[in-house]
């Protein structure tokens, strides 16, 4: 059998890893589409480096569109199988591949009424709403814990990696002329001591693994909680500088963990008393249906649940639906919180608050999670004083701001623990996914100290034998 690295191959977005055996079946991980790689993000996702229509099965590890956002796509080219994967990612990868399609339609009638007056090519986008509803139907569900019967080569079993909802580490046995190996992968691995999910679940002992290494460098702040930073951010924004605190979040997993913190500051009687408004229909969808799958929360959610049925909403939340309610968010120079989706801010309503806070110096836009370099958010992060939005320049006169204690990848140390119920000896190759390239080296030499002896980085479209 081998296996072929389409995405998420040093760099953090798109994975996508096909394992092709010898009888023809090939088996996708993921099917993730490319985020804030600047100009080249649309071209990696028109290229897939193989032909959807061999594909014989979907393996998805969870809902993140950077591991779900070109199933639509898939469909469309031509792959006819069948998608696995938990229910709450089933739940949760419906609503954002609408999104996603909804965001593409209308980025792309913005594009061209431009081109079309400067006499350049119509552009369309990579799927349609009507595209994702169509592959609604291939989904099926398999719960964590069970051996799954794929067909005669393949069994599954999914365990909870503790990332967002549903998410799930893929773990293979694959029978190949009479001979069983088994390949695990990581899909994205989640944090030990997260504030809301369990922890990622031990496994079974692997011959071949995958694994993500978006943080395999870093250790995340542990010293200071993510409510009492939240307070200190929305008192210099807010009450010292009389300002609006803009914070782009993925609408999954980090949304909700804003909405948590704050909800923990109100009980605790130390939220500013001013107006808070989550400006993402699909980061409300995503919070409701998280509430549908609470027995994925830890134990210290479970408990809180006995006493506060809701620890997502609190005194002073708005929820904005309509596009006529998020603009008119920006008329208003009142000091409040703002969330808003993408958590990149390439693409969403939360790219529009930023281009009308960015210019004030009054104002703060605070980002919560990982920005890929070449994303709206990246090059904020990075310390631009001129970025351009929607083919505007603007002077960048905002604070910007990060927490980086938010992030639901785990570090070097959580992705150490993951591996820790593992022998490295037994393991033959371990390749590392979902990382910049500089990370991944780092991390590598962090995993040959381990013990474990054959690493690789793969590029992109990069494919080997497994033997």
């Amino acid at each position: 059998m081998k296996i072929a690295f389409h995405g998420a191959a040093r760099t953090v977005t798109g994975s996508k890893h096909l394992l092709s055996l010898s009888n023809g079946k090939k088996y996708l991980l993921d099917c993730g589409m490319f985020q804030g790689m600047g100009a080249d993000t649309d071209k990696f996702n028109r290229d897939w480096g193989f032909d959807p229509s061999t594909v014989t099965a979907l393996i998805l590890s969870h809902a993140h569109i950077d591991h779900s956002g070109l199933i639509p796509k898939l469909v469309k080219d031509g792959f006819q199988g069948t998608i696995y994967c938990t229910p709450a990612t089933r739940a949760l990868t419906q609503i954002l591949l609408l999104d996603s399609a909804e965001i593409q339609e209308d980025d792309v009638k913005f594009s061209n009424k431009r081109r079309s007056t400067n006499s350049l090519p119509i552009l369309s986008p990579l799927y349609t709403i009507e595209d994702a509803k169509k592959c609604f139907e291939r989904f099926r569900e398999v719960e964590y814990g069970n051996w799954f019967t794929v067909d005669e080569n393949i069994a599954l079993q999914y365990t909870d990696a503790g990332h967002i909802i549903g998410s799930a580490a893929v773990h293979l046995k694959i029978t190949e002329n009479g001979k069983t190996s088994r390949l695990s992968f990581s899909g994205d691995v989640g944090r030990y001591r997260d504030i809301i999910l369990r922890s990622p679940e031990t496994f079974s002992q692997a011959d071949y693994i995958l694994l993500e290494s978006t943080y395999g460098n870093s250790l995340h702040e542990q010293f200071t909680t993510t409510p009492d930073q939240l307070l200190e951010w929305i008192t210099k924004a807010c009450l010292e500088k009389k300002g609006k605190l803009v914070m782009p979040a993925f609408s999954v997993g980090r949304t909700q963990e804003l909405l948590f913190s704050l909800n923990q500051l109100e009980l605790e009687k130390r939220l500013p008393p001013i107006p808070y408004y989550l400006d993402s229909p699909l980061s409300i969808e995503a919070t409701e249906v998280m509430k549908n799958y609470s027995r994925y929360f830890n134990k210290s959610i479970q408990k809180i649940l006995e006493s506060d049925s809701d620890p997502f909403g609190f005194k002073g939340l708005r929820t904005i639906k309509t596009v006529e309610e998020s603009k008119s968010l920006n008329y208003s120079n009142d000091p409040c919180v703002i969330i808003s989706a993408s958590g990149m801010a390439d693409a969403g309503r939360v790219k529009h608050h930023i281009s009308n806070t960015i210019e004030n110096s009054h104002n703060t836009i605070l980002f919560t999670g990982y920005c890929e370099p070449h994303s709206l958010g990246g090059r904020l992060m990075a310390g631009a004083n001129e970025v351009s939005i929607y083919g505007v320049k603007h002077e960048v006169n905002a604070t910007i701001g990060a927490i980086r204690s938010m992030s639901a990848h785990g570090d070097y140390e959580d992705l150490s623990q993951f591996l820790a119920c593992q022998d490295p000896k037994a393991v033959k190759k371990l390749f590392l996914v979902h990382g910049e390239y500089y990370v991944q080296q780092a991390f590598r030499q962090r995993l040959l100290r381990k013990g474990f002896a054959d690493i690789e980085i793969p590029e992109r479209h990069y494919e080997i034998g497994l033997t």
